[in-house]
This record gives C-alpha cells, structure tokens and sequence, in this order.
C-alpha cells in the first residue's frame, strides 16, 4: 500500500499560469490512507456436501485517500477536466474542493479538521485542491498520477461582463437541471443531456463555468426556440418542434404548449439528421429559470423563431424564385409579395392581413397555469402571439423574471405597411408588450430587441423618399422598459494589400484599436455608405446626408444622436414640423440597450481569412471603445426622441451588456 504523502517532490517549483494549461501538481498535504471494511453474510443455496442453512461471510476492504494538490502560483480562474492515470475523472462523483490562490483565502475544512484550525495552513498565494475520500480501488489501491486543466483569465475584459445570453435556444432537454436519458428498443440508453464529466448535467456545469469565468455577469438571457415555418407572413406558422417522432425519455418526456412528441412540428432534417435541436421540453425551461435565480441572476426570457426551411422547399419566396432560400433569418420574414416586388400588397388592407395571420388571435385570458404546466384554450392557431404568450406563463410559472423579450430583429414585419406611414406589425407588438407586462406584472422589464438596421427608423427605397420612425410608438408606450437592438455593425473596410483607402489614409492594420474605433462614431454607416455592391467593390463610397442639416436620420451608428434628437417623420422627404412633439414627461424609467460586439470586416470577399478570425478575437476588448458614445449618462436621462403621433418616448437610463 502507497502513502499518498511519497507523491510530493522537495523543492519541486510551482508554474504561473496564463490562459489555459494542463499541469501536474505537487501533493502539500496528506493523512494516511484510510481502510474501510464492509463485511456481507450470504446464505450458500443446497447443493452437493452443502445445508441450505449454510451462509458465508465475505470481507471486502476498501481504501481511501484524503490529500492537497498545489497547482500554481497565485490566483487561477478555474479547474476544468481531472485527469487520474490520463483518464479523465467524473467530477460528479468526487468529492474536492479548489482554492482559487488569492492572499485571503480561509483554511480548507477538511485540512483544519485533522490538523487543528490553530495548525491548519491556508497556502495563501497558492491555487491547490483538496481531495477527500478519494477512492483508489481503479488504481490499485494508490494515489494515482493527476492531472489539471486549470484556467487564469489574463484580461480585465472578464470583469467586465455584466450579462450573457444563454443558447443554444434549441434542444429537446438541454436546459434540463436533473439528468435525463434516452432508452432505444434494445434497452441501451444514452444520455440526452450529460455529455461531460464535470457535473450532474451540461447545465449545471455551463452555469458553474459561467459564474467562474465571468464573476460580474449577473444577467442571463435564455433564448427559447419555435419554429416559423414560411417566410411568407400570411402563410407562415409559430409551433414547438421535435428533433424525432421516436424517442423514449426518463425521467421527464417531452411537452411543449400542450404537444406532445407524437403531435408536435417535426424539424426538418440535414444529412439525415434533425437540422435543429427541438424546443426545450416547457418543465426545463421552468426549471432553468428557477435555477438561475437561485443563482442570483437576473433572467431575461427570450422567445426566438428559427426559421425550418428546409432545401427542397418549393414555398413561393417573397424576394422573387420557385423557392425560399435554405434555414433563412427570421428579418427576412415580410408579406408576400415582398415591399418593392411586383404586385406586393405594401401599403394595402392586403398587408394588414398578412400580418394579422402571422400574429394571430390568441389572448392572455386564454392561458392558465396549472401548477407548473401552461394551459391553452383559445383559437386554434400555431401564432406569434400563441408563442410569445405561452413563454410569459412559464416565466410566471417560474415565479418571474427580471425582463421579458416580445421579440428581435423583425426587420422584415415590423417594415410591412398598410398605408402610408402605418406598420401594422409595431401596433401588434405595443399590444402584445402591454398583454406581457399584465401577466408577468410592472416588475418585470418588457423590451423588444430590434435589428441594428431597423431600430432606428424606416427608409423603405421605394422611390418615395419616405423618412418614418415607424418604432417609436413601440419604444414610447408605457409597457416597453427599454430599448433593444442587436448590433452588428463594421468597424473596418479593411482589405487585402496596402492599396485601399483605410491604408492609404494611414490606418497601419486591422488590428490597430485606434482604427477601430474611430469606426464606432465614424466611417461606414456614419461618413459614408455603399450605394451597390458593386461601390463597394471598388470603394466608391456616398456620403451620408439628408441635404437639410440632419444627417443622423440615415446614420445607424448616430445612437447619440438619434437619442438626442427629436422625431419627425418625412413623407415624401418633407419634414411635417407642424407635428411637433410635446416634451419628455421625465419619469425615471429603467431601460437596457441589448447588444453585441460590433463586427469587425477584412473585406466583402475574405469572410473566413485567418486575418478576420484573429480580429474578431478582440471582440470582447472592442466592446468599452465601441460603446463609449452611449454609455449610461444622467444627462442623457432627461432626453428622449419622440414620434409623429404626438406621444412622448420616455427612457430614462441606458446600460450596456454584452450579448455575444
């Protein structure tokens, strides 16, 4: 038998950790090795020389070791895989315990229990583990050889997240918080949502990970998918989806809005698999959310479309062709056919139908809760509203949640008219926001999150030159708390060689900071745009400006000053300022801009050049420098922008989280 304490090596150096690194570590501390015997008594059955009466008593030893293993010096971020004997070990099995290294780290309990707590080494400065009542029986009753994955975050940038958002948004049970399984016909099983060694579940261990890595990320958005269905509004439909009609599942099975597996969308397939993960079964997502709230997080519930559009669709595109393109994004969702198309019923009662079809009937009194199960009796109808509405009673369902999300990135509906300067879909979502904030109550924050090309108004390039803010009524009424937009946008007009315009006007590199971000408040989006593809192959840029003074209007990087700005819509190009806005009614009203790192472009043809994939690395530190120019200002909370109808848009206070 080994005594653990012969692992240690005298004066044997500790590594300073940078990044990730696997490491071996030196035990620091050991007891001796414990025995553990279990004695069993079995009656012997009545064979040859042998009583029935007769037993056998069998004695079975085991062993077990407690010890300390330092890892490095100071402080490190995390553990992640245990190797024992280049095995990796099911962590959720063992009993250990990390002590990260910082100068105030307390005693381990159990090092404070044998050794006395006056006794007792902290290790300060040192990050180790304690392992306690380690079995040894797979490795022949000794201490077997470790190894670490162990992480230090080397950037401040880690500190500086406040919120995340949780995907993948699909997946039968990958929000499940207990272990779920899956038996085939022969009685072999798999597990459906524990595909690591870490911990009980793949949740649980993204969420251990999550609050290691990014100790200041105290918001958590849980994105929920649907499946639409057509891009065609009128003819598109909002269901739940399974990944298979056939699966058998314990100890939960799958229930999404009262389908079951046998009834529920089935997702099309890609290379002879599901092409998407289906909906999270409805007692995950419940379930999920009441575990991050125990957590301490603030959740954002996030009902998402992804568009089930498979390649040998033969749907009518709206865009013009026999077919629609292949798992398209849910912004090209518009009515049929599509604004600027021929025969497009833009502008028509036509319009408000399609529209009316895609959003549907179905009302909040049409829900109710039994326990933790979400009951429908309305219209029958696969609706946005049928969706949208169904996730905010399981929100209530979980006890609630910090912020609720009706919808994002749109673009497509929310730019549909049925008459000059009417958009019937932003109606639609100001009544389905004030049906959300009656369920879900005024604690809970309601926002929409629009398209960093949407958010900011409605140019439609029909030849009108038509100028509306056609989201103001939406970020005016009294049930939206914040508003949203999902940014995207360039941040360089980089290519290859030294003969373009960025390089020629001085920028030394794409990955000079100073050149990205003077892009934040400056160049694309700003200064100029691309009239054509074909401009933008050559740099043939077009200034940015409305003729009258007011160049913000079409500048979708120009927050400040759209924010700053009053509102006034421009039928046909001409500013009606007989409209004029009465004032800001200045109540202090919470709101949250939801974004994401701007993205940053080598060139139109370089997508996936080893050059883009080294920038969009900095995305995380470009984020600050990105949004300087609309961070959280008390002076900006007595402002607001206002639209055409007279009513006053009223947010107060903007923060910022990082989306991506």
């Amino acid at each position: 038998m080994w005594n653990c304490r012969r692992r240690s090596t005298e004066g044997a150096p500790l590594p300073k950790l940078y990044g990730r690194a696997r490491v071996g570590g030196q035990i620091i501390w050991a007891t001796d090795i414990e025995e553990d015997i279990v004695t069993t008594t079995e009656a012997v059955g009545g064979g040859k020389g042998t009583s029935s009466g007769d037993k056998t008593r069998l004695t079975q030893y085991n062993y077990y070791a407690n010890f300390a293993v330092a890892l490095a010096e100071g402080v490190v971020t995390r553990v992640g895989r245990i190797w024992a004997d280049e095995q990796e070990l099911d962590l959720a099995r063992t009993t250990f315990r990390l002590h990260t290294g910082t100068e105030t780290q307390a005693v381990d309990s159990l090092i404070a229990a044998r050794e006395g707590a006056s006794n007792a080494p902290a290790y300060r400065g040192v990050a180790y583990v304690v392992f306690e009542h380690f079995a040894l029986a797979d490795y022949g009753n000794r201490v077997p050889q470790l190894s670490f994955e162990v992480y230090r975050s080397v950037s401040d940038a880690d500190n500086d997240v406040r919120g995340i958002v949780l995907i993948p948004g699909s997946g039968e049970f990958v929000y499940a918080t207990e272990p779920v399984h899956q038996t085939f016909d022969d009685g072999v099983s798999q597990s459906e949502n524990v595909h690591q060694l870490l911990g009980a579940t793949d949740w649980q261990v993204a969420l251990d990970q999550m609050e290691s890595a990014l100790p200041n990320a105290k918001s958590a958005s849980l994105i929920v998918s649907w499946f639409g269905t057509d891009l065609r509004a009128g003819e598109c439909e909002i269901k739940p989806g399974v990944e298979t009609r056939h699966k058998t599942t314990a100890p939960l099975t799958w229930s999404v809005a009262g389908t079951t597996r046998d009834t529920a969308y089935l997702i099309s397939t890609r290379d002879g698999n599901a092409a998407y993960g289906g909906t999270p079964s409805d007692q995950t997502v419940v379930a999920a959310i009441q575990d991050m709230k125990a957590r301490g997080l603030n959740v954002t519930l996030t009902p998402f479309i992804l568009m089930d559009v498979a390649a040998d669709n033969t749907l009518a595109n709206p865009y013009g062709g026999a077919s629609q393109p292949v798992y398209p994004w849910r912004g090209r969702m518009t009515c049929h056919p599509a604004p600027g198309q021929s025969g497009t019923p833009d502008k028509t009662a036509t319009a408000a139908s399609q529209i009316a079809a895609f959003v549907g009937a179905a009302a909040a009194s049409d829900f109710s809760l039994s326990g933790a199960a979400v009951n429908y009796s309305g219209p029958s109808e696969w609706s946005y509203r049928r969706m949208v509405l169904h996730q905010a009673f399981l929100a209530k369902a979980a006890g609630g949640v910090e912020a609720f999300v009706i919808g994002s990135e749109l673009r497509g509906l929310t730019w549909v008219r049925s008459a000059s300067g009417t958009y019937p879909f932003v109606a639609a979502l100001v009544a389905l926001a004030a049906d959300v904030k009656s369920i879900l109550g005024p604690g809970t924050k309601v926002l929409y999150a629009a398209d960093w090309s949407e958010y900011f108004g409605h140019q439609p390039g029909d030849g009108s030159s038509d100028v509306y803010f056609h989201l103001d009524p939406l970020w005016s009424s009294p049930n939206i708390d914040a508003i949203g937009t999902d940014v995207y946008w360039p941040l360089a007009d980089w290519r290859d060689g030294r003969d373009h315009l960025d390089a020629i006007a001085g920028a030394p590199s794409i990955y000079d900071l100073g050149y990205l971000r003077s892009n934040v408040h400056g160049g694309e989006g700003f200064d100029w745009y691309y009239a054509s593809e074909a401009d933008r192959d050559a740099q043939a840029r077009t200034p940015i400006t409305d003729g009258g003074g007011k160049p913000w209007i079409f500048r979708y990087k120009d927050i400040l000053s759209w924010w700053s700005n009053r509102h006034f819509n421009r039928p046909g190009g001409a500013s009606r300022a007989e409209r004029r806005r009465r004032g800001c009614r200045n109540r202090n009203r919470s709101g949250s801009w939801r974004s994401a790192a701007p993205r940053s472009i080598r060139a139109p043809t370089s997508r996936t050049s080893s050059s883009i994939r080294r920038a969009r690395s900095r995305r995380i530190r470009i984020i600050r420098a990105a949004f300087a120019t609309i961070s959280c200002r008390r002076a900006m909370a007595r402002r607001c922008a206002m639209h055409s109808t007279g009513r006053s848009q009223d947010i107060s206070r903007i923060s910022i989280r990082s989306r991506r």
